[in-house]
């Protein structure tokens, strides 16, 4: 177990590192300079800030420069913002996005797996109906579209709920309806097939041949089982959840990591771009790692074996 938690780590280390260079040679590949706007007629100028964001360095030692501030955990200071650094804005914004994301998330596992887990029982029924119709729409509706339609009648014609901005629980609502709906369409499929295979399984039979309750066979035996393929996309799910929150947070006026993000691909300001994509990248690749893990804790039998299978 051990070496294959290192092996992972490498592997982590490594996409990592593809991912930063990819970023720097997009970010360097952009004609123009980020400061053409300010200084289009004072060339002096606009030779002073590049040469004090190291622009006017060759792109190697740039390079080696962006990876040393990443080593170090300083991504350095805006361009746009002179007064605060990237870590400043990670900081005021990412807690904001992590928390809207963790809501989205919980919110989409436990109705998925509701919605699921009742469709599998009252299979060909209204249930089973009404709820894969309900998925259905989910998958089909982009969720900036769904936010749109959100707004407008539970915010606009209703006034049921507020628009904007995140600082009360009701200015969450729409927001995360908005996210979860798409991932907890797709959790509800999943689980509703993988139920029905499991509970067509001998074991399953044998539990209520053993006279076992429905629920502790279904909660038990059945569920845990079932749940293996939803572990299996939940980390890509994850990454759509939290990248899908920058087009939400810039609709729904939401001070997260979307509207730093955004403003600075308007903006051209390559420290806010390059520092978002690393971080939040790294922290995609460990929730896909910690998704790895999670195997081995559903499911005990799913082992690291050695080569030769020994």
């Amino acid at each position: 177990m051990l070496r294959y938690i290192l092996k992972r780590l490498l592997i982590m280390l490594i996409t990592l590192w593809i991912i930063i260079s990819l970023t720097f040679i997009l970010m360097v590949s952009i004609p123009g300079s980020p400061f053409n706007s300010e200084s289009s007629s004072n060339e002096t100028v606009q030779a002073n800030l590049e040469a004090h964001y190291n622009l006017d360095k060759p792109y190697y030692v740039q390079y080696l420069l962006y990876i040393k501030s990443i080593a170090t955990f300083d991504f350095g200071p805006s361009i746009k913002q002179p007064d605060h650094s990237v870590n400043d804005l990670l900081g005021r914004g990412f807690p904001i996005s992590f928390e809207l994301g963790i809501i989205t998330i919980i919110v989409a596992v436990l109705s998925g797996i509701t919605l699921g887990v009742f469709a599998a029982l009252r299979h060909n029924g209204m249930i089973d109906y009404l709820a894969m119709g309900f998925a259905v729409l989910g998958i089909s509706i982009p969720n900036f579209v769904l936010a749109t339609l959100l707004i407008q009648h539970l915010a606009v014609n209703l006034e049921l709920l507020p628009v904007a901005t995140w600082s009360s629980p009701a200015h969450m609502v729409l927001p995360t309806l908005a996210l979860a709906t798409g991932p907890m369409a797709i959790i509800a499929r999943l689980t509703r097939s993988s139920m029905l295979e499991v509970l067509t399984q001998d074991y399953i039979r044998m539990a209520r041949a053993k006279g076992l309750s429905p629920w502790k066979i279904i909660v038990k035996h059945a569920l845990r089982n079932a749940l293996m393929p939803v572990v299996t996309i939940l980390g890509t799910l994850v990454a759509s959840i939290l990248t899908g929150t920058f087009v939400i947070e810039k609709i729904f006026a939401i001070p997260g990591m979307g509207k730093y993000f955004v403003e600075s691909i308007n903006q051209r300001d390559y420290p806010v771009i390059m520092g978002t994509t690393v971080f939040y990248s790294a922290f995609l690749i460990i929730m896909l790692f910690l998704v790895d893990i999670a195997y081995g804790i559903l499911d005990p039998r799913i082992k690291v074996h050695r080569k030769g299978g020994e």
